[in-house]
This record gives structure tokens, sequence and C-alpha cells, in this order.
């Protein structure tokens, strides 16, 4: 196959042009010939028009007899006589020699020759012959002027056919220009404003016909080629459009399974609520026909039922406990990811209970968590599936959403299994600090009264009765402070609230009356440190409605630089040395609790002059401690 030859346009408008530049060129150098001609031969016309003036003058010299200046005459008459004969470089003038012009101008000079000789060399003495010798001359010189204008007539003539002739040639090489700029030009912008025209207005079959060699044809080319291929796009529109809508929703789908996980996870507040209402979720995004739930001891060994869903009732009471190994469930790893497993039917008598509840295949998830695996999650279908990737990675989603809420809701269950723990430890160390030790009291005190009965000793009596009366008194306030401190809440955010229902309780029980300060402006207090706090604030109003027989009770707080308590008194108050002895039990239950919070605690006391009780807190305590890191014990065993 040939390779077509490739014309550039400005070789085509070249190829156009060129002849008519060179005819243009031939034109111009025929006219400037021409003239120069006609301009040589008006200068000899003139040269020739001199010498039959000369030849006029020489006759009248003589005629006149002035004959001084003939030499000069004469020697000017043969100066043009050379000059027609050989030309003049310096300018254009030259004769049109032919044999007529020769034959003439041969005859000047022989005239001449004889006119010289008769008239200007000799001097005559009759001039009667002079006047017709001169016409004859003259007549022999009008006929050289003669022949002359005969042959410039001839160039005028050519010069004239000449014009007319680049004339014609400039119309014809205009017009040829014209056609061609409108075949190489035009017309091939007017076929691709045309096509261009029917892609605008939806017609994607327009094509560029009669497609040339030049650069149009390139353009021609590829605009044939660009609506080729936009037409080939547009047939392929739809079906990527519904490749691309399939994929969105596909997307959207999978953005709604995990909102709609991580709703139930937000919700759910037990693992019985969570397992049934993922089963039911998961067996529905999945399209699956059952589903169930399972959880791992931490042997691995049994995998126990959490929640099932779209299985026979049968099915679902063979399968409450599975060990490993038993079967296709409950045979899985963190590594071994996402399993596809067919249910093969053989004629063996002992078929697996899914396979006896129709189920074909069996997708199994584990359910693990940084590589600990907690369960799995089995799904059941009657037919043969084959999960996409997309399907995959979305169950595998899934299956993460299910381990992080099961860890979440052990780990709640671990934090309340440790406040009750706690709670119950600080209920039992209040016993004992209060409770227990006025009932040791009492126990003492009946053992007195039995040995005063047995003695029949009626004062003892008395007097143990009486202590014993006082010691019941004093439980009774202890049972009432110590529910009054149970029933304290704090605020997240301010102390201050609290310490208001603290000091209103402390009044309606006692009767005195208090006053709270605040001074300066802080960061809150962290909840567990405003309730050691309290409790600290409690036991010292506690000691001032026991031992102070005071009136009134000031707690001042200052928040800058540091949180400071101070509990004042106008009672009785207590000698130093005696701060700590075993009748002052509470104050050494203040110590204690300041010691565990980093605190400091100092009882300032002087007889008959009041107590004050002083609590500083640690420098820039921490409003929002970091979580306790507790171990990841099973709560499920």
């Amino acid at each position: 196959m040939s390779q077509r030859k490739h014309w550039h346009l400005g070789a085509k408008l070249a190829l156009v042009g060129a002849p008519f530049l060179v005819l243009a060129l031939v034109f111009i150098v025929a006219t400037l010939w021409v003239s120069w001609q006609l301009d040589g031969g008006a200068a000899a016309v003139n040269e020739a028009g001199r010498m039959r003036m000369q030849a006029y003058r020489m006759s009248l010299s003589i005629g006149t007899a002035q004959t001084d200046a003939l030499p000069a005459q004469a020697a000017e008459f043969e100066r043009s006589l050379v000059l027609l004969r050989r030309g003049d470089p310096e300018r254009p003038l030259f004769v049109p020699w032919d044999a007529t012009v020769r034959q003439r101008f041969a005859l000047v000079e022989q005239d001449w020759q004889l006119f010289r000789k008769h008239w200007v060399e000799t001097l005559p003495v009759q001039t009667s012959r002079l006047q017709f010798e001169t016409v004859a001359f003259t007549g022999h010189i009008d006929a050289l002027v003669s022949s002359i204008e005969t042959h410039m007539s001839r160039w005028t003539a050519m010069l004239h056919l000449l014009q007319m002739s680049m004339l014609a040639m400039a119309v014809l090489a205009t017009v040829t220009l014209l056609y061609t700029g409108y075949l190489f030009v035009l017309e091939p912008v007017n076929q691709l404003k045309l096509a261009i025209e029917k892609i605008q207005g939806g017609d994607l079959g327009a094509r560029v016909e009669g497609v040339s060699s030049d650069e149009f044809g390139t353009l021609a080319e590829g605009f044939n080629g660009m609506a080729e291929h936009l037409q080939s796009m547009y047939r392929h529109l739809e079906s990527k459009v519904s490749e691309k809508t399939a994929e969105l929703e596909e997307k959207r789908e999978r953005l709604g399974s995990l909102y709609e996980i991580t709703t139930l996870v937000a919700k759910s507040t037990s693992l019985d609520e969570l397992a049934q209402g993922f089963v039911k979720s998961v067996c529905r995004i999945a399209h699956a026909d059952g589903a169930v739930l399972r959880w791992s001891d931490q042997s691995q060994k049994r995998y126990i039922m959490l929640a099932a869903s779209g299985l026979p009732a049968s099915m679902v009471e063979a399968e409450q406990c599975i060990h490993t190994g038993d079967c296709n469930c409950g045979s899985v790893s963190p590594t071994t990811g996402l399993r596809v497993i067919p249910i093969h039917e053989d004629n063996a008598p002992q078929k697996p209970h899914c396979a006896q509840a129709g189920f074909e295949t069996v997708v199994s998830i584990p359910v693990s968590l940084h590589e600990r695996l907690m369960g799995e999650l089995d799904l059941f279908f009657h037919a043969k599936v084959q999960p996409s990737a997309a399907e995959r990675s979305l169950l595998d989603a899934l299956a993460s959403h299910l381990a992080g809420a099961m860890e979440n809701l052990r780990l709640n269950g671990l934090e309340m299994e440790a406040a009750v723990s706690q709670e119950r430890h600080l209920l039992a160390r209040e016993l004992h600090d209060s409770i227990a030790q006025s009932l040791a009291f009492l126990k003492i005190q009946v053992q007195l009264m039995r040995d005063a009965v047995e003695s029949g000793d009626h004062q003892q009596i008395g007097l143990v009765l009486e202590e014993i009366d006082t010691g019941v008194r004093e439980s009774y306030g202890d049972v009432r402070e110590l529910l009054l401190h149970f029933r304290t809440r704090t605020n997240s955010e301010d102390i201050e609230p609290a310490l208001v229902t603290t000091l209103k309780k402390f009044e309606h029980q006692s009767g005195m009356k208090s006053t709270l300060q605040m001074q300066g402006h802080g960061l809150p207090l962290s909840p567990e440190l405003q309730i050691q706090v309290l409790h600290i604030v409690q036991e010292a109003l506690s000691n001032v409605r026991k031992h102070a027989r005071a009136s009134r009770v000031w707690l001042d707080v200052q928040q800058q630089p540091q949180w400071r308590f101070e509990i004042r008194d106008d009672g009785i108050g207590f000698a130093s040395e005696d701060a700590l002895d075993e009748t002052h039990v509470g104050l050494r239950i203040m110590q204690e609790r300041a010691e565990r919070i980093g605190a400091s605690a100092e009882v300032f006391s002087t007889p008959g002059s009041g107590t004050s009780v002083i609590l500083t807190l640690p420098p820039s305590p921490d409003p929002m401690p970091p979580p306790v890191n507790r171990p990841l014990a099973a709560v499920m065993d």
C-alpha cells in the first residue's frame, strides 16, 4: 500500500501563485525593457532634432556672412552624429537600428560631408543654392527622425500590450487565488463548522467528508477521530452511569449498614440485647437465610450460642454449645479471616444440622479484637454463594464493630463491679470507723452491767445504764450521719452546691448556724476528689456536733493558688496533745482520707477558743483524671 503524498497548505498556495509570480516578473522585465527602448529612442529623436536645428543655424551663419561661430557649430554637429552612431552610456540614448534607419543615417552623413565641404570648409561667394541644399539636408534628417519615431510607435504599442496583459493577468491571478483560497481554506473551514454545529445539535454521527492531504486534512481527521470517540463514549455512557449508580448504591447500603450497627451498639445496654439485635440486622444486610453468633471461651475449645435468627428450633437447640472440631463452625482463628464453607451432603446417616435444615453454604466470620478471638458469626444460605470483595469487607467491618461493642460491655461490667466493690469497701470502712467502735463500747458496757447485776451494785448499774444510753444515742447519730454521707451527691463541674447541701443538712441535724465563703476561681475538682473532700468536711462537722459544744460553724474555701478548705467553730476546743488519742477517732479518719488523695489535714485547737481543721489539696489538681487501666478479665465465663 503506497503512502499518500502529503501536501502542506502553504505548498499548495505557493504552487498556485508561482506561475503568476513568474509571469508578473516576465511582464515587468519586458515592460522595463520597452520603457528603456522608448527612453533611448526619444533621446535619439531629440538629438536628431537638434541636428536639424544646428543645420539651420549653420545655414543662417553662412547666409549672413557671420562665420565666426561656424567651426563651433560644425563641431557640435559632428558630436551629434557621433552620439547617434555610438549612443550615450550615461543616459538612455540609442538609435533603434534597422536597414532603413541605417540607410537614412548614412544618407545624412553623406549630405553632411557634402554640406561641410561646400559651405563650411570653403567659404562660397554665391549663396543662391544654400537654401536649396539646406532644405534637402534637413529633409534627410527628418526622414531619419521619422524612421526612429516609427520604431517608437511600435514600442509604445508593445508597452500598451504588456500593460493590458499585466492587467488581465492580475485579474486572472486574483480570481485564481480567491478560488483556490475558497477551495483550500474556506470550504474545509465551512465543513468543519457544519460538522461542529451537527455535533452541538446532538448528531454524534457527523463527519467531515472529502478529507484533503494538507493541514485541514489533518484537522479533519482529528475531528473525525474525536467525534468517533465521543460517539463511542456516548454509546457506553448509559452503561457506565448504571455501573456508577450501582457502585454508589452499594456504598450507600454499606454506609447505611454501618450506621445501623453503630446505632445498635450505642443503644445496647446488655450483651443479650446486642447479640439479638446484631444477628437480625446482619441477616438482613447480608441477605442471609439464617445467622448465629457464637461466643468462645478463653481456651477456645467451646463456642456458646449467644443469639440466632432464621434457624430451625431443632438446630438452635442442638447447637447451643459446640466444641471445636465438631463441625466446620467453631473452627476459626483471628488470622483465617472470612471463610466460605460449602455444605456437602453425602449418604452418611449422620448429616450436619445445617444440611438437615436445607442450607448449602455457610459464611463464617471471626469476631476478634486486637488479634484476640472472641467468637464467630455464621451466616447460612439455602443457595451456593460467593461474597464479593466489597461484601467481605463489609462483613469484616460489622464483625469488628461487634467485637468492639462486646469489649465495651465487658469493660463497663468490670467498671460497675469495681464501683460496687469500692462502694462496699467505703461502707465497710465507715461502719468500722464509727458504728463498729460504738458497738464495741456498748459490748463492754453490757459486760459491766452483767457484773453489776450479779453483784447487786445498784449505783454501778445506774452508771452503766447511763453509759449504755449515751452509746446508743451516739450510735444512732452515727447511723444518721452515715446515711447523710451516702446520700450526698457531687456536681461534675463545681463543688459549691454539694457543700451548700452538706451545711444545710448539718444545720437541720445539729441546730447550729453555718456560713460558707468561696474565694477565687480555680479549675473544677474531679468527681473522685469531690467525694473525698466532702467526706472529710462531713467528718469535721460530725466532730463539731459531737464534741465542740459550739453555736456557730464557718466553712472557708480558697480556690487559688490551690484548693484549701477550713472548718472553724466557736466551741470549747481541746489541747493539741490530745488531738489523736483514742477519743478522737474522727480526726484520724480525716487524716487517712487526706493522705489517700495526696492532701494534708491539719487540726488547730485551743481550749476555750474553738477548733480549726484545714484541708489543703496538692497544687493544680487534674480536673479530668485519666481512666484507670484495669486487667481485661473475662466476665462472661
